[in-house]
């Protein structure tokens, strides 16, 4: 690419788009790199939180959380890449009331997201005891800013390629170990039986448990947070400005929009089934493992209750390798995390008329400030409250709200696109609407419940 900015349509950067499979994978990313941000809070505490408290009864709600939300990821890929907007773009110019600079939907999201700070501040704080756990001669504490230290010093240098692959090679290493661990649990007394996977298909509803299911049904699988960021990681990648300024009317551009469109299908439906399956892994362990021995990760000991997943399924040799892997996940969780709050609430300040996002050398100003300035903020909350469970189950709930506003956008926008040359099937319609509905359904029962215990 130009030294142009991504977040602007460049005439000069117009690219055909791949013409198979083969070429198709070197333009992936964005969705993976979206896993390994979700994967942190969402797998490893949230779900295996969940899996610990009421068994294999809420199989079903986890997998319709990861598969059931990726068509509101691909209306906000398609919207992108059909006009270049990034998501607080777009969301700007919904039909509403406006006061000040910022639509009445920008003004919602603002207002959520302090409850989201509380989620990251549980991951910080994760990685804080880990590493404690791991040498105990440093104190939490310190263990906390020096995490800030390292995640705040690689983001402020704001390159989109090193984020993307650091976050992928230290998924991937992860997801290898644990679904050794689900594999090797099979040669234990906590084996899982077809039985059991088919007591968690049948839609139940776990009592005394809705407050963790409904936090577990927002992290897990695209939230609402990663809907929107998505699209900042593809203006990023250069799948807008490589389709172009849209002309409807061009038959090269409607070629390269549906050629990109495709490669952003096959990006984040890949991306999909990576973090569907991790996710149902971490499940399984907490529901087969902890649940069986009344073991809750929660306080403190949330990494220590986790490591006994891997210990009693591959034996104590593997609590050290389990600390090592659970390093690499929330460590990843919050590089990931960071690089993608810099960006969306940079952009938040330029729509709020402080800088100026679309600018390379304001952006990047905004991204290196702001990279001190999360971290900081989390380590501050978690060392306040201490609850890193908790925390992170609470920004799930924030999170469950937040796709409400998500799914109206997104039928917003599909209901927005006239191009008939780049218009998507009946198929997909029928997928986003199901998508919508079911989402609706679920959180409106689930605030309703959530808000009757708080």
């Amino acid at each position: 690419m130009s030294s142009s900015s991504p977040y602007t349509l460049d005439p000069h950067t117009v690219r055909e788009p791949p013409e198979n499979f083969r070429q198709t994978l070197p333009y992936l990313g964005p969705g993976f790199l979206l896993s390994a941000s979700i994967v942190g809070s969402g797998e490893l505490i949230a779900t295996t939180a969940l899996g610990a408290k009421v068994g294999f009864i809420a199989l079903w709600a986890i997998l319709l959380s990861c598969v059931i939300k990726v068509a509101l990821q691909l209306q906000f890929g398609r919207h992108t890449i059909l006009t270049g907007q990034t998501a607080l773009d777009a969301f700007n110019e919904l039909r509403g009331p406006k006061w000040g600079r910022l639509s009445w939907s920008l003004w919602l999201w603002l207002s959520i997201q302090p409850i989201k700070v509380l989620q990251v501040g549980g991951i910080i704080g994760g990685l804080a005891i880990l590493l404690n756990l791991v040498f105990p001669g440093v104190s939490i504490g310190v263990w906390c800013w020096l995490a800030v230290l390292s995640v705040a010093l690689p983001v402020s240098l704001n390159r989109y390629a090193f984020i993307e692959r650091f976050s992928l090679v230290l998924l991937a290493g992860f997801t290898v170990m644990t679904l050794a661990s689900v594999v090797a649990l099979q040669w234990t007394k906590y084996s899982i039986s077809a039985s059991d996977v088919l007591s968690g298909l049948q839609g139940g509803m776990p009592a005394g448990a809705v407050l963790v299911l409904f936090g577990a049904f927002g992290l897990t699988g695209v939230g609402g947070d990663e809907v929107m960021q998505y699209t900042y990681w593809l203006l990023e990648k250069g799948y807008a400005s490589y389709t172009g300024e849209a002309k409807p009317s061009d038959p090269a551009w409607q070629r390269r929009a549906r050629g990109w469109i495709r490669v952003m299908y096959a990006d984040a439906l890949l991306s999909m089934v990576a973090y569907t399956i991790v996710t149902t892994a971490f499940y399984l362990l907490g529901a087969a493992v902890l649940n069986r021995q009344g073991l809750e990760p929660q306080g403190p000991e949330v990494i220590s209750t986790l490591a006994t997943m891997y210990t009693d399924s591959l034996g104590p040799w593997a609590r050290g390798l389990f600390l090592f892997g659970a390093f690499i996940v929330l460590f990843s969780t919050l590089f990931s995390a960071l690089a993608a709050w810099t960006r969306i609430f940079g952009d938040a300040t330029g729509q709020l008329g402080w800088t100026n996002f679309h600018d390379n050398a304001s952006r990047r100003r905004t991204i290196a400030v702001l990279a001190w300035f999360f971290p900081i903020t989390w380590a501050l909350v978690f060392l306040k409250y201490d609850e890193p469970v908790m925390m992170v189950i609470l920004g799930g709930v924030a999170t469950s709200a937040l796709v409400l506003l998500v799914a109206f956008a997104a039928i917003t926008f599909r209901r927005a696109e006239e191009i008939a040359e780049v218009r998507p099937g009946k198929l997909y319609d029928l997928a986003l609407w199901v998508s919508v509905v079911s989402i609706f359904a679920f959180a409106v029962f689930g605030l309703s419940k959530a808000f009757g215990k708080l």
